[in-house]
């Protein structure tokens, strides 16, 4: 302790010398440089995502974990379509997928009495091989750049861990657990525990709790959690096994939910090896016995885990207090069916990286990071209602099951009848929200030139790409074979289909705020024409701001700069709601056909 600090908090000091030394200790905190720019608790895949994207974009990064190291047990067991496209633009994509399931392996999905009896349903999904030419012959939009891939989360940790340690400007401290932090009008200051019981205080100028359903950060913020908890508990077992995957005799997939009184599920983990058993078995059960009675057949395991979880269905009231935001699981908690969460916390970390490199980098206004609640926090809405509606799904076809289900007997067979024809029929909800996954809009953002008539939403099981101002813009194949998302940067982009605009304007207001952009120019008539629109301003995450067929100019191309930048002021709104869009009434292209894939 200093001197000064040893003065003021003596009871023997006059109170006015006392509170002037007290406010000058407060002045000199509060003067001390910040040490990061964020601090981010909570290192799962979507605070390590996060510190990776933050690092590469030149901001100082901490990420603690409470944890002594990256978790042993598998959670999460597919990474979406999207979230590979994230993947692929951070470069990692292919060692995901190292990771996981194999390219040939099929992704299908069987509802059984066990897995020596015939399924009573089978619902067939493409291997991401089988995937990847679909999206090879594609050319109209309606296919993701990368298919989904199977990898669990115990897996995918450690090189994200990897990738993450080896970024620069990114710190990562594993065992040190966020106790509690205060924030005032330029920083947040951290108080911290180490392992070894020892406390640190670090500081930043914002945090960003991915610190999971039980988050620490939110907690302190008293932000509740709105929706559905608390719907049922269940059990997970974990256990591993060399030869079982090679001995399921019924066919190869990925999931196989058992038609019982318990809500059983069988899942196979990435590397085909380790699996997981989720059922509502009650506490004092022999958890071996009970696998063995869902494969049927003797065979070599060992259970490695056993933990309980909790369905629910909730998001935050708020995403963002001043200079603390949430981010993944401590913002949104939905039923795992669908693979809505982990994929969800992705989205939110690669929607909140650009924005905070923008705000501390100063080119952003009030609005770039203000828009983050407004834009994850509606898709978590519509992600928590899907993940129920497909979580439903499953109930229509339990409902059917009865006690006979496994007797051969007359009764046995047409119990096992309607209920496989109730699984068929409503199963597949859970492998169906490909417009989730993908048709997402931040329409109606404060980012976004919204055009008349368009709104936030989408559908759940359809996808039909367009190009309307909020959404991704969609996957396509250039002319020379080259896919459209691998030659647009990690800035905002002009993307020019003509190559010949004069956008000098635009490109002259970035500059003077010092915002990044980046034009891309491409002869490209088809894509063109599927996308009905020649010139459109990207963000960072690919996201379309705005489209058109001339360049704005003047105080147009004003007004969009403050737009995509959050610097819009009430002249700019107003302007901007006076614009006339080219392309509001156009059609969208060739109009594709809507994709329907798990």
């Amino acid at each position: 302790m200093s001197d000064y600090s040893r003065a003021a908090s003596s009871d023997k000091m006059p109170p006015t010398i006392k509170c002037l030394l007290e406010e000058s200790l407060m002045t000199s905190v509060e003067k001390q440089p910040v040490e990061f720019d964020v601090i981010v608790a909570g290192a799962g895949p979507v605070g390590l995502t996060l510190a990776i994207d933050l690092g590469r974009r030149g901001v100082r990064c901490l990420l603690m974990e409470r944890q002594p190291s990256t978790g042993p047990w598998p959670k999460m067991d597919r990474s979406n379509a999207r979230t590979m496209e994230f993947f692929r633009r951070m470069g990692i994509a292919e060692r995901v997928r190292a990771l996981g399931y194999p390219d040939d392996v099929p992704m299908d999905v069987f509802v059984i009495t066990r897995l020596v009896d015939p399924p009573l349903a089978h619902l067939k999904y493409p291997s991401v091989g089988e995937y990847r030419k679909a999206i090879a012959e594609c050319t109209d939009g309606s296919q993701p750049l990368e298919p989904y891939q199977l990898v669990s989360q115990n897996k995918l940790e450690p090189l994200l861990r990897e990738v993450a340690e080896a970024t620069p400007n990114v710190t990562v401290r594993y065992g040190l657990e966020l106790l509690s932090f205060e924030q005032d009008a330029d920083s947040v200051r951290v108080k911290a525990r180490c392992l070894d019981g020892g406390e640190e205080v670090h500081t930043a100028r914002y945090l960003v709790g991915s610190d999971g359903g039980a988050s620490a950060v939110r907690k302190q913020l008293d932000i509740k959690l709105q929706g559905t908890g608390g719907i049922r508990s269940m059990r997970q077992v974990c256990f591993r096994s060399e030869e079982l995957f090679d001995r399921i005799p019924i066919g190869k997939g990925r999931h196989y939910y058992v038609a019982d009184e318990l809500g059983s599920t069988l899942i196979v983990q990435g590397d085909r090896k380790e699996f997981t058993l989720h059922s509502g078995l009650p506490e004092g059960t022999d958890f071996r016995e009970a696998i063995l009675d869902v494969v049927g057949f003797p065979f070599e395991f060992e259970i490695l885990n056993v933990t309980n979880w909790t369905l629910h269905l909730l998001v935050a009231e708020r995403y963002r207090e001043k200079r603390v935001c949430l981010a993944g699981d401590s913002a949104h908690l939905v039923i795992p069916t669908g693979g809505l969460g982990m994929n969800s916390g992705v989205g939110d970390a690669l929607d909140l990286s650009w924005k905070l490199a923008g705000t501390i980098a100063g080119w952003g206004g009030e609005q770039l990071l203000a828009s983050y609640e407004y834009e994850r926090r509606l898709v978590g809405l519509k992600n928590r209602d899907s993940s129920g509606w497909a979580a439903a799904g499953q109930l229509e076809w339990r409902k059917w099951w009865r006690s006979e289900i496994r007797d051969d007997s007359a009764r046995g067979a047409e119990v096992r009848a309607t209920l496989g024809r109730a699984a068929q029929h409503h199963h597949a909800r859970i492998y169906a929200m490909v417009g989730v996954e993908l048709g997402y809009s931040y329409a109606g953002s404060p980012l976004i030139r919204s055009e008349p008539g368009s709104l936030p939403d989408w559908t759940v099981t359809t996808y039909t790409p367009h190009t309307t101002p909020g959404v991704r813009i969609p996957h396509m194949w250039l002319k020379d074979g080259r896919a459209l998302q691998d030659v647009l940067g990690q800035n905002y982009t002009i993307l020019d289909l003509r190559a010949d605009s004069d956008v000098s304007d635009l490109q002259s207001e970035f500059a003077s705020i010092n915002a990044p952009l980046d034009v891309v120019r491409l002869d490209e008539p088809h894509v063109r024409e599927v996308f009905g629109a020649s010139l459109f301003l990207l963000r960072p995450d690919l996201h379309i701001v705005w489209r058109g067929s001339k360049p704005p100019v003047g105080v147009d191309a004003r007004a969009l700069c403050a737009l995509a930048t959050g610097n819009v002021s009430t002249f700019e709104v107003e302007h901007l709601r006076a614009m006339t869009p080219e392309n509001a009434a156009k059609p969208f292209g060739a109009q594709p056909t809507a994709l329907r894939r798990a």
